[in-house]
């Protein structure tokens, strides 16, 4: 449908309304310039309280359907698609030749190591030692041994981190094996980045569905190709270990890749309630970590090994991998074990010690290979240690040009082709309907499936000039119980139309300070202002204005402390979510609670939102039918800029999310200072195809 300008100025003044200064007495200083703490303590609380509530939900779903062998059978080829596709894996990579190259050698005692790269995919380097013994009859069993964050950097110089562990390899070439030492791309000799929402604030990798834990994941399946390449190694007899880093890569391997015949993870994994609930998230990069788009608990991951030997080894002072998560998941892994009858193939060591690599962890892993890979029960006689110097095991003398390992996280997963004109042709229906459903699954699975009663009540009216002030609360999702302020004139008759606006934590502090006039108990420790508050009545002079505030804005503000917020949302990104991604679904379910309103249930609403509340605002729009116009200022363009929702890189872009918004409306409008941006990105469509209304900064009054 073709759209038309309407209510240009109502739009006006709700945009500067959205844009103006935030006024909270909370964020200004006395004379004395001292500031003054924000207190959100009732935010904190209440979103632990919802992390303890759906860890707890994941967990007890672990292997609840499981009853049988057959049970687990006929569902681990699908939990196996689906830990690639968290991965960034589905479809797979394509197996490029891995161009090996052995750059150098050196031989201590009866040792022989071979400095090698290969590429697992063009411009992927993968840089390792590979450890066999100097005298060999025949081939042998092989170990993929993949590196935790052991940085060995001199003068400037990156060694690696297969440098560090290199005595695993020593040992293992000593006892009659070939082991390979992969570098990760953290900490290798070719400097890539495990810590892009930990500290590089790169939220886009959730949009994108990346995670450095995939390509360790890959680099490891392309190191099992070579050791199967190399004429020393028997093929069919191949083991993996690592620990902490290491370990989870050792994890993700051997569950995806069944070349693994024997599997010793160190350290690498825990529960979920471990990471979200006990915040060991907060020591973890994101390598640890897949997309968990199906809400697993670790357990999950741990059985896809099964029935194959695998010990699980960690130390019982770990605080990083406590012993209480690290007993769960063996527990619940033992359980798929006994279904094939092989309970003796899975095994718990714990040894006393902080998270280190210690002796006594190496040892048992040791006789574990020994046992599963060469039938052999001797007692371990040789210790492990380092017989190289580091300059001895480096592999490039200069780096290659052509390296995509520093920004491997650009491109690892396959970006939606955004380009309106090289899209195929489809009736738009199709395709609006197409990216609805792949947003419930692909984006907002980690929505309640059932929700809840809204249980929608007015706790507070109020009159001043003319107007109707209530504050509503309703139950979006347990325990989140929000409150939205109508602001409504006094009239007897129902209203046609209901503008709603959705406020983002700057927005929500300019209208608190306006509210705060009419409703002081509201709103304790907010300086009231009356100029704000005859805005906002002057905003509302014959159609009400409903301001709703999702989960983390207004009353239920988390934290300001920066670091802590980002654990806050990687805690959401570990339970199958975003924080924007419940943002939006808080939205959604204030929508219909303003439904239920005996005076607004006949009305229409028009939807407004600016920047971040923009983006919540256009994806709330496709859950809801009695939209009818929208206006959305500063709305990011692209993904990347936007709030992080889960996945939503691989399947569309903003413009197309707003182009389909558009045409289940009967206006939209986009403005704001990135108009000139959102021209550009329709240029190509023909205006009759068109259903969006652009407004330069003249229309939206500023």
């Amino acid at each position: 449908m073709h759209l038309r300008i309407r209510a240009a100025i109502a739009f006006g003044i709700l945009v500067f309304a959205s844009h103006a200064t935030a006024v909270d007495r909370r964020d200004s200083t006395d004379d004395n310039d001292s500031e003054m703490v924000v207190d959100t303590s009732h935010g904190d609380q209440l979103v632990n309280e919802y992390f303890r509530s759906e860890t707890e939900k994941i967990s007890s779903a672990v292997f609840a359907d499981i009853k049988t062998l057959d049970d687990w059978q006929d569902r681990r080829q699908g939990y196996r698609d689906q830990l690639y596709e968290m991965l960034g894996l589905s479809p797979l990579p394509e197996r490029t030749p891995l161009s090996p190259v052995i750059t150098g050698s050196a031989t201590e005692g009866d040792v022989v190591v071979e400095n090698i790269h290969f590429q697992s995919m063009p411009g992927l380097y993968v840089t390792g030692n590979l450890y066999r013994p100097a005298k060999q009859d025949g081939p042998l069993p092989a170990i993929l041994y993949v590196c935790g964050h052991g940085k060995v950097k001199k003068d400037g110089i990156s060694y690696g981190n297969k440098t560090y562990y290199q005595y695993h390899g020593a040992w293992f070439a000593r006892n009659g094996y070939v082991c390979l030492t992969i570098d990760t791309i953290q900490l290798g000799e070719i400097e890539g980045i495990h810590h892009g929402t930990y500290r590089e604030g790169a939220w886009w990798w959730n949009n994108r569905g990346y995670t450095p834990a995939g390509v360790e994941a890959w680099n490891g399946i392309r190191a099992l190709d070579y050791l199967q390449s190399r004429p020393e190694v028997d093929g069919q007899r191949i083991g993996v270990t690592g620990r902490s880093g290491g370990g989870a890569y050792s994890w993700y391997i051997a569950a995806l890749d069944e070349r693994i015949k024997v599997a010793v993870p160190v350290a690498g994994i825990t529960s979920l309630k471990n990471h979200v609930v006990d915040g060991c998230v907060e020591g973890h990069c994101d390598c640890m970590y897949m997309v968990n788009t199906y809400r697993w608990d670790y357990p999950m991951v741990a059985a896809l090994i099964a029935p194959r030997p695998l010990l699980i080894s960690n130390t019982d002072k770990d605080s990083i991998f406590p012993l209480d998560g690290v007993v769960d998941v063996y527990s619940k892994v033992r359980s798929i074990y006994k279904l094939y009858e092989n309970e003796s193939h899975v095994g718990l060591h714990i040894t006393e010690g902080p998270h280190s690599d210690s002796q006594e962890l190496r040892i048992h892993a040791f006789r574990w290979f020994n046992r599963h890979l060469r039938s052999d029960n001797e007692l371990i006689n040789k210790t492990a240690t380092p017989f190289f110097d580091i300059k001895q095991l480096k592999v490039f003398d200069s780096l290659p040009t052509d390296e995509r390992v520093s920004t491997i996280h650009e491109t690892f997963v396959p970006k939606w082709n955004s380009n309106p004109s090289t899209r195929p042709g489809r009736p738009k229906s199709a395709q609006h309907d197409e990216l609805i459903q792949s947003l419930k699954r692909k984006t907002f699975g980690g929505w309640p499936q059932t929700a809840g009663s809204l249980d929608t009540k007015t706790i507070a009216e109020r009159e001043a000039d003319g107007m109707k002030v209530k504050a509503i609360q309703f139950t979006s999702q347990s325990p989140y119980r929000l409150t939205m302020f109508a602001v409504t004139p006094m009239s007897s008759a129902p209203p046609k139309m209901v503008n709603v606006v959705v406020l983002d934590q700057q927005a929500w502090q300019r209208v608190a300070s306006g509210l705060a006039v009419v409703m002081p108990e509201r709103f304790r420790g907010v300086t009231p202002d009356k100029q704000i508050w005859e805005q906002l009545r002057d905003e509302s002079p014959t159609v009400p204005t409903v301001y709703v505030t999702p989960r983390g804005v207004g009353f239920t503000e988390w934290t300001r402390d920066p670091v802590r917020r980002t654990h806050i949302r990687r805690r959401f990104m570990l339970l199958g979510q975003t924080a924007a991604g419940m943002q939006i679904y808080d939205v959604v379910q204030a929508l219909k609670a303003i439904g239920t309103l005996p005076s607004f249930e006949s009305a229409e609403w028009r939807l407004r939102g600016s920047g971040d509340a923009a983006a919540w605002s256009l994806l709330a729009s496709l859950f809801n039918d009695r939209i009818v116009e929208m206006s959305l200022i500063d709305l990011p363009v692209n993904n990347r800029d936007a709030p992080d929702l889960l996945n939503i890189s691989k399947f569309t872009e903003i413009p197309q999310i707003a182009w389909t918004a558009a045409d289940r409306v009967q206006t939209m409008q986009i403005g704001g200072s990135n108009i000139e941006q959102w021209k550009d990105e329709f240029s190509q469509i023909k205006k009759e195809d068109l259903s969006i209304i652009f407004c330069d900064d003249s229309v939206n009054g500023r």
